[in-house]
Formats: C-alpha cells, structure tokens, sequence
C-alpha cells in the first residue's frame, strides 16, 4: 500500500481542471442532488463512514486513491462537511483526473456507505508535429516535455500552445498559429494521440523605427541606443531586425538611459506603438519621446561618511562641478551593478568591513540647469565573516576547497576577497564556474557578523583521449589518460575505488601513442600543496620514445635504425604574496638523453652517438583570468621563463673557433674539388668518387661523416639558453562578447657563438600547434591558416648536408586577436564560437630577426569542452600571405584541435 501511494504521489502537480474546481465550489448542493435520486440523508448529521466504492475506469488501485484522499472506514464525517470537501480538493491537486463527485450508496442506522464516482485523464501515446522539418521534432518534444505517459489536461495543452507560439514569435515568425488536438486511441485504453499543427508563417521584420519629438539627439542616434531591436539593414550581420516584446521594452529603456547619460534627465516616452503592415509582412515601430532641458552638475556634497575624508570620496567619484549631468555615470560611481569588483564607492567600503554601509545620490537644489546633489552615506558597524561552509562536494574532499578560500572565519568582511574565492574555485576545474553563487545567511547587523555558504556542482575531473589517424606513412593511435581531481595518499584503500581514489586535487596523466615507426610512454603526477600548509605546486614527469627509420624498398620499419630519447623532469612552483598572490615563481630541473643509433636523416648533424640536455628552468607568471578557466571573461595572464644548461664551453678546454674552421674548410675544399670541369667541360657531381682526371677524391658524403663526428662530440652535452614571453588579456566587449589578446616571444641563444645554436629545442611555426611527437625537444607554435610547421626556417646553405630541410627557429614572435562567444557554458558540455586574426614569424638567427616581417592569417572557429574528453576544437583559417619559396597566397586551412590547452 506505501508503494502505491507513493507512486500516487508521484504524479501529483498544481494544476486542476475546470470540472473539478466547480465540484468543489458547489460540492453542497451538488451532492444533495445527486443523494435525492439514491438514498435521502440527514443534512448537517454525521455519520460512521463504512465504505467508500470507486465508480468509474480507473487504471490506480482503487484503495490507494481512497487512501490518498484521506477517507478511512471507521471514521466520522459529516454530510456534506469539510471531510469529503477535503477529498476533492486532494484528488483535485494530483492533476490525473477529469471529473470528481460523491454519490450517497446507502445508510444503515449511523452508517453510511459511499460511491467515489471518478474520471481518470487520458495519458499521452505518441504526438505528431505538422508544420515542421522532423529533425526539429525531437527538440520540440524536449523543450514541450510532450513525454509519453504524460497526462493530457487542458492546462498542458494552453501552456504546451503558448510555448510554441512564443518560440516561434521570438525568432521572428509574429504570426505563428499553434493549434492542438487529441485523438483516441482505440488500441489502447484511455491513451491519447496529440496531434501539434504549427504554422509560423513569413518571418516578420522591423520595417521602420521612428521617433517623434526629439531635437536634440537624431533617430539614428537612438536607433543605436537600442541593442536587440533593430530596423532592417542589408550591411548587418550580428543583429537580426525580430521584434521581441521583452527586449523592445528593455530597448526603450536604454534609449531613455542615454539621454540621461547626455544630460537630459527629465527625458521620457511618452507613447509608443508597433504596427503590422499585412501588405510588407512588417513592422512599423513608432516611438514619441518627450527631451526635456540639457543638465549639468553643481555641488556634490557627502553626508554621514566618517571613514573617509570628502576628499577621498571626491577622487573615487572621479565628477566635478559643470560637467554634464549624466545619471548612468553617477550611478555606477556609487555602485557599478555591471562590476561586482568595480572601482565604486560602494566597493570601496565594502572591500573594508562595511558590509551593513548604504550609499544614496540625492537631488537636493535644481536651480536653472544646475542640480546639486548630496550623497548620503551610512556606515555601519564593520563586519566580520562568521562560519564559512561548502556544500555540493560529494568527491572532493573539504580541505581541497577551503585552502583555496580567501574568506577566514573571524576575519573583516571584505568584497573583493568574495570575488577572489569564487575564482580560485572555479580554476580549480572539478565544480562548474557558472554555478558558483556564494550565500549570505545570518547576516546580523547587530553582531556584526554573516555566514557565508559556497554552493558548489561537481563536473567530471577525468578525461580520456582517444585519437586515430594516418600519418608518417602509418596508423597512428593516442591513448591518454588524466586524472585530475586524484587521491595519491587513497592508493593502497580499498573502498576509495570508486573506480579510483579521487578527492584531493592531484593530477596524474598517462599517455600511450604509437605506430609501426614510433613508441611514446608518458606518465606525470602533480600535486599543488605540496606539504600540505603552502600553496607550492610540486610535478614531476617520465617519458620515453622510440623511433625507426623507414625503408623506403620494403615500407617497414628499420629497427636496425633507431632514435630513443629518455625524459625525466622534476619541478616546484610557489604561489607568492609580493607584489601580490596572483604570482608564481617556477623552478624546474630536467634532464633528456638522446641516443642515435644509424639515425641519419638530416634531423641532426650526426646519426650516432648521444646527445644529453640537463637545463634548469625558471619562470615567473602572474595569472588573474577567471571565473571560468575554459570560458575566462576577464582578467590576464603574463608569463616570462628562462631555460638554462651549463656552459660547458666555458670548462672543457676545446677551441671551437678553430673546430669551426676546419669543418668549413673541409667541407668547401671538398666542393671545390669535386666541382671541376672533365675533358668534355662538364661538371663533376657531388657525390663522385673521381674527378675528371680519374683521381680519387674524398666525396662531399665522406667529408659531411667527419663533420657529424666533431658535431656529435660537440653536442655531447647540450649548452643553450632560451628566453619565452607571453601575455595574454581577456576583456568583456559586450554581454557575453569576450575579447582574447594574445602575444608570444621566444629566443634560443647560444653562449659561445663558435660552438653555435643548438639542433635542439628549437621553434616550429605554424598550423595546429598540436604535437603529436616531437624527437628533438622542439616547441610548435599555433599559426592557423597555414600548414604545420611550415613558417620554419629551411636551410639554403648548399654544403649542408641537411640543404633543403627545416632546422627550426631561434627567435620568434607572434600577435593574436580573438573574439569568442559562449553557445552555452554548462558542465555537461561546454562550447563557444570564434573569430580570429593572427600574425606571425619565425627566424633562423636573431641577426635576421624582423619584429614586423610577419605572416597573417584570420578565420573562425568553434571549440567543445567536454569533462570527459577535454577541449575538441576545429578552425578554418585563410592565410593571407605566401609560404617561404612560394609566390602565391596560401588561402584556406582546416585544423582540428584535440586537447589544446585553453
């Protein structure tokens, strides 16, 4: 029986039928009626009630819905009276039946027995939609809740018709018609088919917008001042010209908001109309304002305020005496509601304890044009933060939370410091940035003290990815796994399986990428307090690759030529508080070992042997971007690092200069030999074993061999330096409008330029910027709207044996704009749109290094985040310029993006 009437409950809504709201207004009558044509009874008298029988279909277990109208055998009622009232209007609630009424079945001596005469509702089968494509319906049936099983009343069809019309009236379609019917079905019992006729008819646009009265300011002026509704333009693009009834009175606001912002205050509207010409299927929009007289400020005195001086006040305010009167001005100067950290009065006492001030702009003396005003302020008493909890974190644990809080219990109310926590949990990455909404409970004035509760929604922390392609004349395949909400300490409980330990903010990343030419193993792990008291972030990674050679005869690989290279690397970073707590100083020691084996491909100077690269890297970075770290609206990032080896140069006693020489001379004597005219006054090739006397000579290959000999010696242990730069600036444009400046430089030095750069760690330009292995420790660099990798520089010298291929770059530089617009910023799945320009370029040495010697690109794009598979993205870049050796504008590029970081 419990199970029943729960399931009974289950369907209960607020809504009731006609019919049943009419039993119930004139249940007396109604069954005194009906009891004349059965059984007379006493009216007033009260009863034993002995039975209530169910009269009627009903598909619910008859004692349930008894039960559920809270009658029971045995007790006492009164007819009619307050008990049976009180039954319809239970019964009425549930929204499941049409019809509800009592009939009088029989009375012995003070019993009375009772029939429940009751009409269920029919429930929906399936529903059609006319009027529509069929890959809308799915949609329609979402948005509508048009489920199966759905009770089918007068109220979901209203409700279900004005939705519809609406839908369709905001995208512009004014004389959208909806019209519902329903259908037996005579398969079934008291189900129903509902049959949804949609006719939108010819979208209908904004025709015209005049104004009427108004001097001082032009129509097109005030046209602009309205951001949602707009007049038919050919030339724009971003705004439709739909009529939306919320957004037009919105719009007619903000045209009387500017004319207060150019000092008419006492500006009004006094009438407007909109008009449908049947004839152009459009809208005329007529709106008469009233200007008024032009104002400017006089005296602004401040009252009440003894924190701090009028001085003070005057400066944050930032408007003098004679200034135009501009009330939007005034009212953000007090209290900017588009900045919850605005530089404002409000703020500035808030940012101090003064959670209870309150601050008001009152128009005192209107003299002529001139208004003084006086701002009144009360201060309070300080405030102080009394219990802060979370709640919503049913994986991460609660001190991974509150070290991230900037708000302590006991500490003086501070605004700013509000704004900071809910960016320090949003870049977190395990809850969703757009539901943090931070609670204020017993907030009392008369203690001085408020509660602050941090509601929280987790989203998934783990991602996966999976990659397949063909490249490198193979199959490729990535597995990658990371963790990033990760419980080291858990690993050895069992129950913290679930299906891993997880809860204490750790990062562990595993990577597994392979083909027949190429094996890549990768494991990281991260933890950002490190030691449990201080914000200092320890990391540490492990990777190993190999690599084969092709045979060009057999299309295998040729494992008897290989290139392993062996990765460790160990790091710490500390969150500073000078000049403030948005800098981190990073400090990172790694070492790689390189090991050729037959490995000639001209990827390096040599094919055997091993190179080594021990660096130390330091960085400084300040990062105040938030809320949201897929999706930030504000804030900046700059980051400045340096990479260092030892200069082994400087101890090891070898004369590179001369060592230079000799590979020159050897080289170049080699070419001169080789490159003599025979008896018949042709040239004798590189690459011949005699010249044309029949004389053996050492070939260009031979002498390159030596060559690659002094080279692998000489980069036996690395020696470098490379200097990087970026900053990064996100600005909100317009609502949800975000701006991303981006600017990048990178250098790779050398500190003996006779030992020369190394062939290591160098800048790869262009494309992507995705790197699906890299043999060398080089970096690429993203430059959409051209191929990967192909800004590189390319060596043209000729006694080079690697003549013709891309060595990297030393120095490069690169600007980029973006504007990106949120589709939606929900956990589940994230995604915006964008619209870029680029430039960029990348040089051998810095001696040909030209800051404006660049390579342009714009196009647009669209990125998905998905917890689980992270950010998918895909671009179409046009690059405007040609590539090195090319004549002609490259053009139009396709990338996808898989894992960037954001």
């Amino acid at each position: 029986m419990e199970k029943q009437v729960n399931k009974l409950n289950n369907f209960l809504v607020l809504h009731k039928s006609i019919k049943t709201a009419l039993a119930i207004l004139i249940f007396g009558s109604f069954l005194q009626i009906k009891a004349q044509e059965r059984v007379p009874f006493d009216q007033g008298r009260k009863y034993i009630l002995a039975d209530v029988a169910i009269v009627g279909k009903l598909s619910f277990n008859t004692q349930t819905v008894v039960t559920f109208a809270g009658l029971e055998k045995g007790q006492e009622i009164t007819i009619p009276g307050e008990e049976i009232s009180n039954a319809i209007k239970k019964l009425g609630k549930l929204g499941l039946f049409d019809e509800i009424s009592f009939y009088v079945n029989k009375i012995q001596n003070d019993s009375i027995y009772l029939d429940l005469n009751i009409e269920e509702l029919p429930k929906l089968n399936e529903v059609k939609f006319i009027g529509v494509k069929k890959n809308k319906t799915e949609g329609l049936i979402k948005d509508t809740d048009l489920t199966k099983g759905k009770v089918v009343n007068e109220n979901l069809i209203t409700t279900t018709k004005n939705y519809l019309e609406n839908k369709y009236k905001k995208d512009g379609y004014f004389n959208t018609k909806v019209n519902i019917n329903t259908v037996k079905d005579t398969s079934a019992v008291n189900l129903v088919h509902m049959v949804v006729s949609i006719d939108k008819g010819e979208k209908v646009k904004i025709q015209n917008i005049d104004f009427e009265g108004n001097t001082k300011l032009s129509g097109k002026i005030l046209r602009n001042a309205m951001k949602d509704t707009k007049q038919k333009n050919p030339i724009r693009i971003l705004k439709a010209s739909k009529f939306i009834k919320d957004k037009y009175k919105t719009d007619l606001e903000k045209v009387i908001a500017y004319y207060k912002e150019k000092g008419y205050r006492d500006a009004r509207i006094i009438s407007d109309s909109v008009a449908y010409n049947k004839d152009k299927n459009a809208l005329s929009v007529k709106i008469n304002i009233e200007e008024g007289n032009k104002y400017y400020f006089g005296n602004i005195k401040f009252l009440g305020n003894t924190v701090y001086s009028d001085q003070g006040l005057n400066s944050m305010l930032g408007i003098k005496k004679g200034e135009i009167y501009n009330g939007g001005l005034l009212e953000k100067r007090i209290a900017d509601k588009s900045k919850p950290d605005g530089d404002d009065i409000t703020n500035l006492y808030q940012n101090n304890g003064y959670l209870f001030s309150n601050i008001n702009a009152v128009e005192v003396k209107t003299a002529n044009d001139t208004i003084d005003f006086e701002i009144r302020i009360t201060e309070g008493p300080i405030a102080y933060f009394n219990k802060i909890t979370v709640t919503g974190n049913d994986k991460t644990n609660d001190r991974v939370i509150y070290r991230e809080l900037k708000t302590k219990p006991g500490e003086k109310y501070n605004k700013e410091l509000l704004i900071r926590t809910i960016r320090e949990i949003g870049q977190l990455g395990f809850f969703d940035p757009e539901a943090i909404e931070p609670k204020f409970k017993n907030v009392d004035a008369a203690s001085g003290t408020v509660d602050i509760e941090y509601p929280l929604t987790e989203k998934g922390a783990s991602q996966i990815e999976l990659q397949g392609g063909y490249g490198g004349g193979g199959f490729i395949g990535t597995l990658g796994l990371s963790f990033n909400n990760f419980s080291a300490r858990n690993l050895f409980k069992k129950e913290a399986y679930k299906p891993l330990p997880m809860g204490d903010g750790q990062k562990v990343s595993l990577r597994l990428q392979g083909s027949t030419y190429f094996q890549t193993y990768s494991a990281s792990f991260s933890e950002p307090w490190f030691g449990g008291k201080k914000p200092m972030e320890f990391s540490t990674s492990l990777s190993y690759s190999k690599q084969f050679l092709n045979d060009y005869q057999t299309q295998t690989a040729d494992k008897t030529k290989s290139f392993n290279i062996l990765t460790l690397s160990v790091g710490l970073a500390k969150r500073l508080t000078v000049p403030d707590d948005f800098f981190v100083l990073s400090q990172s020691v790694s070492y790689q070992h390189y090991d050729l084996n037959n490995y000639n491909t001209g990827l390096f100077t040599f094919g055997d042997g091993a190179s080594r690269n021990l660096a130390y890297t330091i960085g400084l970075s300040r990062s105040s971007k938030g809320v949201n770290p897929i999706f930030p609206t504000y804030g900046s990032e700059f980051s400045l690092s340096g990479k260092f080896t030892v200069p082994y140069s400087l101890i090891n006693k070898i004369d590179y200069a001369t060592l230079k020489d000799k590979q020159e001379y050897k080289l170049k004597n080699t070419v001169d030999r080789l490159n003599v005219p025979d008896t018949n006054g042709h040239i004798v090739q590189i690459g011949d074993y005699t010249d044309s006397k029949g004389n053996w000579v050492e070939t260009f290959q031979e002498a390159a061999a030596d060559v690659s000999k002094v080279d692998q010696k000489k980069f036996n242990w690395l020696e470098y330096y490379k200097i990087k730069f970026k900053a990064d600036w996100y600005t909100k444009i317009y609502g949800k409008l975000v701006l991303r400046t981006l600017s990048e430089f990178g250098f790779l030095g050398a500190y003996n330029q006779d030992r020369g750069i190394v062939p290591f760690e160098r800048f790869y330009v262009g494309g992507d910027g995705m790197a699906n292995y890299s043999m060398d420790g080089r970096e690429t660099v993203q430059l959409r709207g051209y191929p990967n990798n192909s800004l590189t520089p390319v060596i043209t010298d000729r006694t080079d044996s690697r003549y013709g291929q891309q060595i990297g770059a030393s120095v490069y530089n690169k600007f980029s704009m973006e504007m990106r617009y949120p589709i939606t910023l929900k956990s589940s799945a994230s995604i915006y749109a964008l619209a870029f320009m680029e430039a960029g370029s990348s040089f051998e040495n810095f001696r040909g290094y030209n800051p404006f010697d660049l390579k342009r690109s714009a196009g647009f794009g669209l990125r998905v985040f998905m917890p689980a598979f992270g950010l998918l993205g895909i671009d179409f870049g046009n690059g405007f310029d040609a590539l090195p050796g090319q004549s002609k504008a490259n053009g139009w590029e396709t990338h996808f993006i898989i894992g960037q970081q954001f």
